[in-house]
C-alpha cells in the first residue's frame, strides 16, 4: 500500500508519467422490444417519459480497459471482446507506442491480476519487442483487497454512471460511446487530487501494520 501511495505523491513529470489502469467486464444488451420515445407536453395533453421494456436480449460480453494519467487529467478507454494476456499486452503496446511514444518510462499502477505481467508481453510479441516494452514500464501493483487505491477504478465508476446507464448491444457502438466520453472528459482536463497519504495510512489503518 505504501508503495502505491508514494507513487501518488510524486510531482508531475511528463517524461515519466504515472498512469493507472483497470478493466471491467461489460455485458452487451439489446432491447427485446423497441422503446417508446418520450413525448413533450402539449397545450391540452401531458407529456410522457421514455418507456423501456424490462425484457432484454444478451449480445455477449466484452471488457472495458481504462487508462488514466491522474496529474494530467488524461484518460483513454477502449472495449475489447476479451480480457486475455494478449489483450492486455496489446493495450500496453498502444500505451507506450501511441499514447506516450516520447516518455522515457511509464509508472504503471494496476491490480495484480495474472494477466497484468511482463510475461504477457512475451506471449504477444517477439522477445526483442517484448523486452523493449518491458524496459519502459515501472509496474506497481495495488495490494490484495486494496483495489480502492487504484485511481482507474474510481474513473471506471464515473464512466459507468455517466456513459453506461443504458443498454448497448454492439461493441462498435460501445466504443463510439466510450470515445465520446473520453473526448468530453479529457477536454475538461479534470485532474485527480489524491489526498490519502502514507502518513494517513499509518494512523487510520494501524490494524494493517504488524505489532511490535
Amino acid at each position: 500500500m505504501e508503495d502505491v501511495l508514494t507513487v501518488y505523491a510524486r510531482p508531475h513529470n511528463p517524461a515519466v508519467p504515472v498512469v493507472c489502469m483497470d478493466e471491467k467486464p461489460y455485458q452487451l444488451l439489446d432491447h427485446a422490444r423497441a422503446p417508446i420515445p418520450a413525448t413533450p407536453a402539449g397545450d391540452l395533453t401531458p407529456g410522457s417519459d421514455l418507456k423501456v421494456d424490462s425484457e432484454y436480449i444478451r449480445r455477449g460480453t466484452c471488457s472495458i480497459f481504462v487508462w488514466v494519467e491522474p496529474l494530467a487529467g488524461r484518460r483513454r478507454v477502449n472495449a475489447r471482446t476479451r480480457r486475455t494476456r494478449l489483450d492486455w499486452a496489446h493495450e500496453v503496446d498502444r500505451l507506450l507506442s501511441v499514447d506516450y511514444p516520447d516518455a522515457e518510462k511509464i509508472v504503471l499502477v494496476m491490480d495484480n491480476l495474472n494477466t497484468h505481467s511482463v510475461g504477457s508481453l512475451y506471449e504477444a510479441f517477439a522477445p526483442a519487442k517484448a523486452f523493449a516494452l518491458a524496459q519502459r514500464l515501472d509496474i506497481h501493483h495495488t495490494p490484495r483487497h486494496g483495489s480502492w487505491l487504484n485511481i482507474a477504478e474510481i474513473e471506471l465508476s464515473a464512466l459507468t454512471r455517466q456513459c453506461l446507464d443504458r443498454r448497448i448491444a454492439d461493441l462498435d457502438v460501445l466504443n463510439t460511446e466510450l470515445a465520446a466520453w473520453q473526448t468530453a472528459t479529457n477536454a475538461d482536463q479534470r485532474q485527480v487530487n489524491w489526498q490519502f497519504t502514507t502518513s494517513d495510512a499509518r494512523i487510520r489503518l494501524r490494524h494493517l501494520y504488524p505489532e511490535r
